[in-house]
């Protein structure tokens, strides 16, 4: 006989773990399936000679809705980025930031790149997504963003050489073609918070969720390797469940659901160790010339101190698709010369992450809550249901866990047993 619960979740990343959190406080029975050694799904941090490395160059916006209510944000330990960039253009860089939080750079953002008609065009609509109704975004007509950027008089150089490229690392794509809604929600945040990592690594979300949870809750290296009616098979056996819920990535979904396969964007990180900071700013840095692959580069070593131990730097690099190989690495390093104005041969490359699924294409027209209950007990949840985003993943698993709540009648609260 197979085992028993009340929901078998499929998943441990944030979608999953939101879930799971959402359905143990009402009281119903949970067993969390997850393939990998830790929990956590692309938001890993990966600990190695004194270095905190994450999965890919992730940042956490506390403005987000769903970390504010879901997370202990104070519990995280945030160090925030400084709210802009670096660009370089040229031989020279100009940093363009926001006034209301780096007042000190309001000379350089108002001669940076871009004429005062540009800049005032970008206050307005920035103004008009970040404190206007969330739902007037959602609700008004999608269109490819470069429209969105012509019909807001944004064509210039402040567009070309700072705008894009930022957003091209936010986006996972630099032909402009996303959402009008996913882009204005995404700017909607940054309007409203200032990104930071968690001084332990980006891995203390999904561990603080985890830790939420009973400690026989989550199953680690049991990858489900089949659904059959309400039984999820496994490496380990078969377990019986009133309700199933998947919350992998969309290729994953497909595979267990048959579910359509969202097309994903690619990134690929690069992590290298200075024996000096190139900067001292913890600030993102673009290339407004776009003379390589890189679309952005930090020292998250000056934003955390702690993801690197020893007083040395740790530069992360991202560049667009999955190329984990050493001519990008190599045209890479001349792209970082111009970034930060320095020889950067002799840094050390000390880990590479190339994810090819790192998030779902937010498309136009996108629907941004996408059903999460397919019928006969079986659930899906993720960010390819909502959005492409932290937020995104945490809604959609409190979505999911509120409509099995719904399939299962509510049940009240209950003594947790072991799945």
């Amino acid at each position: 006989m197979p085992a028993r619960t009340d929901v078998v979740i499929v998943g441990a990343g944030l979608a999953g773990l939101s879930a799971a959190v959402t359905l143990t406080r009402a009281g119903v029975e949970v067993c969390v399936l997850e393939r990998g050694d830790a929990v956590g799904g692309r938001v890993r941090t990966d600990r190695r000679d004194g270095l905190l490395l994450d999965r890919g160059f992730q940042l956490l916006n506390p403005s987000y809705p769903a970390v504010q209510t879901m997370l202990d944000v104070g519990g995280l330990d945030l160090h925030p980025f400084e709210a802009g960039v670096v660009v370089a253009r040229g031989e020279g860089r100009a940093v363009v930031a926001d006034p209301r939080h780096s007042p000190r750079r309001a000379v350089s953002t108002l001669t940076g790149p871009g004429g005062l008609r540009e800049k005032l065009a970008l206050v307005r609509w920035a103004a008009a997504v970040g404190y206007g109704d969330p739902g007037q975004i959602i609700g008004s007509p999608d269109e490819p963003y470069a429209d969105t950027l012509r019909r807001n008089h944004l064509d210039g150089p402040l567009t070309h050489s700072v705008l894009e490229p930022f957003l091209a690392g936010v986006l996972g794509e630099d032909q402009q073609q996303s959402s009008r809604r996913f882009v204005e929600l995404v700017l909607r945040s940054f309007v409203r918070g200032t990104p930071a990592l968690p001084a332990t690594g980006m891995q203390a979300i999904p561990e603080q969720l985890a830790a939420r949870l009973p400690d026989d809750v989550v199953r680690l290296q049991e990858p489900a390797e089949s659904l059959d009616g309400g039984v999820v098979v496994t490496t380990n056996g078969r377990i019986e469940a009133r309700a199933v819920l998947v919350a992998t990535d969309g290729t994953a979904a497909h595979g267990l659901l048959g579910l359509p396969t969202p097309p994903q964007r690619a990134l690929t990180t690069f992590y290298h160790l200075a024996g000096q900071p190139p900067t001292r700013k913890a600030i993102l840095h673009v290339d407004g010339d776009r003379r390589g692959p890189v679309v952005n580069s930090a020292v998250v070593s000056n934003v955390a101190p702690s993801y690197c131990a020893d007083g040395r730097a740790l530069v992360a690099t991202t560049v667009l698709g999955d190329h984990d190989d050493a001519e990008t690495e190599r045209s890479l390093r001349q792209q970082l010369r111009w970034l930060y104005g320095c020889d950067p041969t002799r840094w050390e490359l000390v880990a590479t992450y190339a994810i090819p699924h790192a998030l779902p294409a937010m498309l136009p027209p996108l629907t941004v809550r996408q059903s999460v209950a397919l019928g006969d007990g079986r659930f899906v949840a993720g960010d390819h249901r909502d959005t492409a985003s932290i937020q995104g993943a945490l809604v959609s698993g409190r979505r999911a866990a509120q409509a099995i709540l719904d399939h299962l009648g509510h049940p009240g609260r209950k003594e947790h047993r072991a799945c």
